[in-house]
């Protein structure tokens, strides 16, 4: 889906090293968008709202959607709270919570009923957030990386799911002198140095999640900027949405 605001490079489809989460998402095959933004009751939560969909406010303020921000900067008061929706997959088992003004739009595989589907997160701006997807199957790639994590912490919702443990993660690999900035799910904790590419498959159930913010390759000038942003308001409202994730 186009977002109705061009913005500066910041968003685009999943980088090369996103492989894992396109295999999966191809297994979908000739499905069609079936529903958006579904009518789901509103929570009071504590997870902050989106950034704003201007761009040079965005950039002013540090961190957003407007672009990377401005290195070694942090805001200087905390996000405000979001008022959030819940959205649950067709399969019943699977679920999130987004901020409300965002929307989910749902590609189904083939086959009734469909055995994958995935959730699109758009923005307010209509630009594309992040994508989730439940299936039966998924491949994996692996790469060395030298790699920097910024934060990674277990998601609760998916903890009794087997071994690895599903873990929310933000970080950046470097590989041949570029570097790929990633937050997704993670099989695992990552963790900082000489290392192998993450697949980010989550076995749940009799199937598989995977998650992915969506990133151009380098939406950060360094690792300063991309710490800025995940302090903003953006960065947290993903954050949450990918540690709401629950499996039932």
């Amino acid at each position: 889906m186009k977002g109705t605001i061009m913005r500066p490079a910041f968003r685009a489809p999943l980088a090369s090293v996103l492989a894992a989460a396109a295999a999966a998402f191809a297994l979908a095959g000739c499905g069609a968008v079936v529903s958006a933004a579904p009518s789901t009751s509103s929570a009071a939560a504590s997870a902050p709202a989106p950034a704003s969909p201007n761009p040079s406010a965005s950039a002013a303020g540090g961190a957003g959607a407007g672009g990377a921000a401005t290195p070694g900067t942090t805001p200087s008061s905390s996000p405000a709270p979001a008022e959030l929706k819940t959205y649950t997959f067709p399969n019943g088992h699977v679920s999130f919570k987004y901020p409300t003004g965002w929307k989910v739009e749902l590609f189904t595989g083939g086959g009734s009923p469909s055995e994958s589907a995935t959730a699109t997160v758009v923005d307010a701006s209509g630009t594309e957030q992040a994508t989730v997807y439940s299936g039966r199957a998924a491949d994996g790639v692996s790469h060395p990386v030298t790699r920097t994590v910024y934060e990674s912490v277990p998601v609760p919702g998916l903890a009794a799911q087997p071994a690895p443990a599903a873990h929310y993660a933000f970080y950046v690999d470097r590989m041949d002198g570029n570097a790929t900035y990633r937050m997704h799910l993670a099989a695992g904790a990552p963790k900082s140095g000489q290392g192998s590419a993450l697949d980010g498959i989550i076995r749940a159930g009799d199937g598989v999640i995977l998650a992915d913010v969506k990133f151009i390759e380098n939406p950060f000038a360094n690792d300063a900027a991309a710490k800025s942003w995940l302090a903003g308001a953006e960065g947290q409202a993903l954050k949450a949405l990918l540690l709401s994730i629950s499996y039932k």
